[in-house]
């Protein structure tokens, strides 16, 4: 049944006040904060390239804290064991069981920094948390806390000793995007709001449970079966264009119509439109993508590749549910 008026409304005034909350930490990032909360409603998870002191510890800490949720940081080095993600089972002498000790991955919020500094075994480790939101160890499967996302930094693959993620890691990405250095204005004003090293925290807007309810409600937006349609042409001819040799795949898909839903409601909205697949194709689709060699050596971009597919692509005629 798709949202009521009222539901609509209190959706897109809600998203609202929680960009609005993460921005007084992460100042001047209007489109990347609203990135990073769709992909929580969305149940997705987020990817940042990024250089270092760019506010990416700054935004996941900001967002746990908004929604009176839990956060917790990896630091990814090439000699993390995957046992230092998920968590071990420890035999207790004292009550002659095993005790599972839930490691740092058990949160609301989970800010996965350096990713590509580990090792693929320890990238792997999540790869079944990031699809299922469970972890088994040892023939046990225990769940993550609800909502959950995990926001991932990668330094750019020029860097040395780094390694890159692997296709199927990627996929596990609903969106990958970059914050950024901010504007002039933007830094004159965190310049003057600084007044020593501790950083102050954001106040808390909305409850967990809360949260809960907006992803619920995002999956209630309509879809018009010819927005569907168009989606499908659209990861079709990723999968087409000559300049490309692995294009996207139906979970790319499905994370495309489920970000546009609370792209929609947040919007304001209780039906996709066209539009919404627009904004979101870049984010959604582009880090999917692999590039012929030739092609990446001439300087070709996964992202001028799927504008010119956006390009070529009619749009379904918009019409409201």
């Amino acid at each position: 049944m798709p949202l009521t008026p009222e539901q609509t409304q209190w959706f897109s005034t809600t998203f609202g006040q929680l960009v609005a909350n993460v921005e007084e930490a992460v100042v001047g990032k209007t489109r990347i904060v609203q990135l990073a909360w769709t992909c929580l409603i969305a149940e997705g998870h987020l990817l940042l390239e990024d250089f270092p002191g760019t506010g990416k510890t700054s935004l996941a800490r900001a967002m746990a804290q908004t929604m009176q949720g839990s956060q917790n940081r990896i630091q990814f080095t090439p000699d993390l064991l995957p046992s230092d993600v998920t968590g071990v089972t420890i035999y207790d002498q004292g009550s002659q069981k095993f005790d599972f000790h839930p490691g740092p991955i058990f949160a609301n919020v989970v800010l996965a920094d350096e990713i590509n500094r580990a090792s693929p075994k320890t990238q792997s480790a999540l790869l079944e948390v990031m699809e299922e939101s469970q972890v088994t160890v040892d023939g046990v499967t225990h769940k993550v806390p609800t909502p959950f996302v995990v926001i991932a930094t990668q330094n750019p693959i020029e860097q040395a000793g780094t390694y890159r993620l692997p296709e199927a890691q990627l996929d596990r990405f609903l969106m990958k995007t970059s914050i950024g250095y901010p504007d002039h204005a933007s830094t004159v004003q965190i310049l003057g709001a600084q007044q020593g090293r501790a950083t102050t925290p954001v106040r808390s807007v909305i409850s967990a449970d809360n949260v809960i309810s907006m992803i619920e409600l995002a999956g209630e937006v309509h879809i018009e079966s010819a927005v569907l349609e168009y989606v499908s042409r659209l990861i079709g001819e990723t999968r087409e264009a000559p300049e490309v040799l692995l294009g996207c795949s139906i979970r790319a898909g499905l994370g495309l119509v489920r970000a546009a839903r609370a792209w929609a409601a947040a919007s304001g909205r209780n039906y996709v439109l066209p539009d919404d697949i627009k904004s979101l194709a870049e984010p959604v689709l582009a880090h999917r993508m692999v590039l012929d060699p030739e092609e990446e050596f001439r300087g070709t971009t996964t992202a001028a590749v799927l504008q010119r597919i956006l390009g070529q692509i009619p749009a379904p005629q918009e019409t409201a549910a």
